[in-house]
This record gives C-alpha cells, structure tokens and sequence, in this order.
C-alpha cells in the first residue's frame, strides 16, 4: 500500500541560495541603493519560500527568482512605496572623482544605462549582466519572447548612442 506524504519534499536550501549573488546585482540595478536592495532581496526570498510548495514545479530556479523579484520592484514602483532618504539637514555623500578611465567610463556606463527606458534596461541587464537566456527574461518579465529580442535590439542601440554622447563630452 502507497502512503501519501501530506507535507511536499522541500528543496535544498542551496539551490537558492546560489542564486543569492545574481539576485543582490540586479536588484542594486533596480534600486540604486545597497539597503533598498538587500530588502527586495529579502523580500524576494521570503516570497520564495512561502511559496515552497510550488517548487516541484518550477522548472528554472533562477527565473522564477528574477520573476519574483522584478515584480515586487514592479508593484513597490505602482504603489509608489520605494523608500526615498530624506536629505534636508544631511550633508549628501560626495564621492571622490576618480582619476582612472575605467571609473570614468563606468560612471557614463551608468548614466546611459538610467537614460534608457526601463523595460529595455530590464531587458538589456538580465541578458547582458546576469546571462539569461531570451525565453528566461521573457518567462521572468512575463513578456514574449519576441519582445525581449526587440527591447534588447532597441536597448543595445539607444545605448550604443547615449555612451558615443558621453565619449564626446568634456571630463572635469
């Protein structure tokens, strides 16, 4: 005679955990913010494992992870609940400039990158930064595949243009 176990097996923690990584990079893309960050990651993660019992049927940890966080960054934008600091009476952070081409050339990276529109930006940095396939962005944003192919293609060469601005700008 077959039992039936009543509580569902529960994956090894390490398989997301190992995703943990990726998941803190994209999310310090979303939000610009190393605390704003680990909480969407934290609150990613918990929506995770409420939801253990759907694991069996995930078939890629990874996208499911992306998916469940590009939505909660999603409706945090809706609701308009993104923790904003408050500066008045403190001195901002002032970063020191620095003298090597690379920081230059990654802070005009940066600029270009929060100039484009932020479906290609989505697009453009799970493809680019985390090496997702087009069937897995699409699958994470909840979009067709073709439209990851042409957000990325539209991403790509706005961002192409915006970086060819700022070689052409003067560096002070």
């Amino acid at each position: 005679m077959a039992t039936l176990d009543p509580i569902p097996s529960r994956p090894d923690p390490v398989q997301v955990l190992g995703w943990l990584p990726r998941l803190r990079r994209y999310a310090r893309v979303l939000r610009r913010n190393r605390e704003d960050a680990d909480d969407l990651v934290q609150d990613t993660l918990e929506r995770a494992w409420s939801r253990v019992g759907h694991w069996q049927g995930v078939g890629d940890m990874r996208t499911w992870l992306f998916s469940i966080m590009h939505n909660l960054h999603v409706d945090a934008l809706r609701r308009g609940r993104l923790e904003t600091v408050d500066l008045d009476g403190q001195a901002p952070e002032i970063p020191v400039a620095a003298a090597q081409a690379e920081r230059l050339a990654l802070r005009d990276l940066q600029r270009a990158l929060l100039a484009l529109p932020r479906e290609q930006r989505d697009v453009l940095l799970l493809v680019a930064l985390d090496g997702m396939a087009y069937a897995e962005v699409a699958q994470a944003l909840g979009i067709p595949a073709g439209t990851v192919m042409s957000r990325l293609s539209r991403g790509r060469e706005r961002l192409r243009q915006l970086m060819s601005q700022e070689a052409r700008r003067p560096k002070f």
